[in-house]
Formats: C-alpha cells, sequence, structure tokens
C-alpha cells in the first residue's frame, strides 16, 4: 500500500487541485475547438481543417490522459484491484491510436482525390473556424502555463503543438482567399495527417509493449541487474522480470543469490536494493533470496560457526 502512495504521488498531489482544475479547462476548450473544427470543416470542405480537428482529438485524448493520471493518483488499491486503475491509461491510449490512425488515412485517401480533382473550398467559413481555434488554443495555454506538474507540462506542449497547427490552417484560408488556389487545403491536409500518424506510431508501439508486459524502453534490464549486484551481499540476480503498470510506474521481480544468514542483514539489502531502484523509476518490486552453493548445508553450518570444518 505504501508503495503505491509513493507512485502515485510522482504523479501528482491530490491535495493540489489548481493541475486538475487547470487540464479541466484545457480539455473543454479542446473539446469545443474540435466540434468546431469537425463542423466547420465538413460544411466548407477543408480537409487541413479536418486534419487539424484530428490533431485536436488526439491531444484531447492525451489531456484526459493527464487528468486521468491524476484521479487515479487518489484512488488507493483494493482487494479485488489490487493495482488500482493505472492499466485504464493504457486501454485508452491504445484505442486513441487506433482511432488517430484510422482518421489519418482516411484525409491521406481524401487528400489524393483532392489532388487529382480538385473540390471547391469555402475559405469563407474555413477562416473563422481557424481563428476561433487559434484564440481557445491560446487560451488553453496561458491556463496550463507555468506549472510543475509533469502531467501539466506535458499537455501544455501539446496545445502549443495545437496552436502552431491552427495557424498553418489560417495561412491555407488566406492563401486559397486571395488565390483560388484550392491545392494547398489537400497538401496541408496530407502534411496534418502524416504528422498525426509519426505521433501515433509511438504512442501505439509503447502503449501495446506496456500491454504485452516488455521492458521498458528507457530502462536497461542488464544495468538494473548490475546495479542489484552491486549491493554488498548480493552474489548475484537471475529470473529478473521487468516490466510497466503503465507509462509511470514500473515493476519488477528477481531472485537474489546470497550467502547471508542474518534475517536483520537480508532485510537492509532488501531495503538497499529497493532504494536502488527507485533511480530507474521501479516503485514495485518482489525479491526473493536464495543460496547458491549454500544450499550445501556443511557450508552454512560452516558459515554459522567459524570454528566448523568442511570436511
Amino acid at each position: 500500500m505504501q508503495e503505491h502512495r509513493d507512485a502515485c504521488a510522482e504523479r501528482g498531489n491530490p491535495s493540489d487541485r489548481t493541475p486538475k482544475r487547470s487540464l479541466q479547462i484545457a480539455i473543454a476548450l479542446t473539446s469545443v475547438i474540435f466540434l468546431a473544427e469537425v463542423i466547420g470543416g465538413l460544411i466548407s470542405g477543408s480537409l487541413s481543417l479536418l486534419g487539424d480537428a484530428a490533431h485536436m482529438l488526439q491531444d484531447m485524448v492525451a489531456l484526459l490522459l493527464s487528468l486521468g493520471a491524476i484521479i487515479v493518483a487518489e484512488r488507493l488499491p483494493t482487494p479485488t484491484r489490487t493495482f488500482g486503475y493505472h492499466r485504464v491509461e493504457i486501454g485508452a491510449a491504445v484505442l486513441n491510436g487506433i482511432l488517430l490512425v484510422a482518421i489519418s488515412l482516411f484525409i491521406v485517401r481524401q487528400a489524393v482525390m483532392r489532388l487529382l480533382v480538385p473540390s471547391p473550398v469555402a475559405s469563407q467559413i474555413m477562416l473563422p473556424v481557424a481563428v476561433v481555434g487559434l484564440f481557445a488554443n491560446i487560451a488553453a495555454m496561458q491556463v496550463l502555463h507555468g506549472s510543475h506538474d509533469l502531467n501539466v507540462r506535458s499537455a501544455f506542449l501539446h496545445v502549443m503543438g495545437d496552436t502552431l497547427s491552427s495557424i498553418a490552417v489560417i495561412l491555407a484560408a488566406v492563401w486559397i482567399a486571395l488565390t483560388g488556389q484550392t491545392i494547398v487545403d489537400p497538401l496541408l491536409g496530407l502534411a496534418i495527417a502524416s504528422v498525426i500518424l509519426a505521433s501515433s506510431y509511438p504512442l501505439l508501439r509503447d502503449a501495446i509493449g506496456i500491454l504485452l508486459q516488455f521492458a521498458p524502453r528507457d530502462i536497461d534490464a542488464e544495468e538494473v541487474a548490475r546495479e542489484m549486484e552491486s549491493v554488498e551481499g548480493v552474489g548475484g540476480v537471475h529470473n529478473l522480470h521487468l516490466w510497466s503498470l503503465c507509462a509511470h510506474i514500473h515493476v519488477l521481480d528477481a531472485h537474489v543469490y546470497s550467502c547471508e544468514t542474518d534475517v536483520l542483514r537480508l532485510e537492509e539489502i532488501k531495503a538497499e536494493m529497493k532504494e536502488r531502484l527507485k533511480r530507474f523509476g521501479i516503485v514495485y518490486s518482489t525479491l526473493e533470496f536464495e543460496w547458491v552453493e549454500c544450499e550445501d548445508r556443511r557450508l552454512v553450518r560452516a558459515m554459522k560457526n567459524p570454528d566448523h570444518r568442511v570436511k
């Protein structure tokens, strides 16, 4: 239970309502922009506006995951949910990634068709919707700016990307209004779809890796083993399993060789190993101690009694 509290403390302080409130406001603003751009994109026939809406959807889910991380931090495990609700984050990330890939491929298909057979784009609708999106993104950035919470800082970067995308759509709308060249719209739609596909790949890769219980990409399991074996009294580490509960909480179990026979000394070794594991972001760890050649009872007796001679 204490390990769970420690893990949650790193993801957000439940007593600090400011990060949660900031994320809630940003999600509300992003949701309004998303709906406006979907409706405006369908009415105006602008693929770049629909592509920006897909980008907004991606970041809206990222904001929801950040908010969910803080909410989960307030909920302790139960006898039937011993790890709490952290896996909800991964399920949402997988669904988000699949949805974004599908939307991006649809935009790519439509853009290619528009390049082959140009279609009119109502820039008089496209432009005001994009401008509203820009100001809403700026407002969301103001709400999120300056927080020390990691989840809020991550959300701020997502919204900043949305702001740049909105500026690109505005420029495209102005270009179409001035020149009548609608080819810029499918080209920008392709560019935005490519960015979404590129950013969806690592999201899906990491989320599926967590579901399949792969070792975290940012942790070297061999380095972890070496760090554990460097603790005095440890003869070796084997059967090491390392995986992630969610994006920010890593779990380890391992068998540890040691010839120590004093129970208090073994507890000291375990405590030191657990403390060193925290450097890798590993909060949950289960360590099973074993004897190697110490399994020979004569050697055990010799360790307990220095005057005993092994024959």
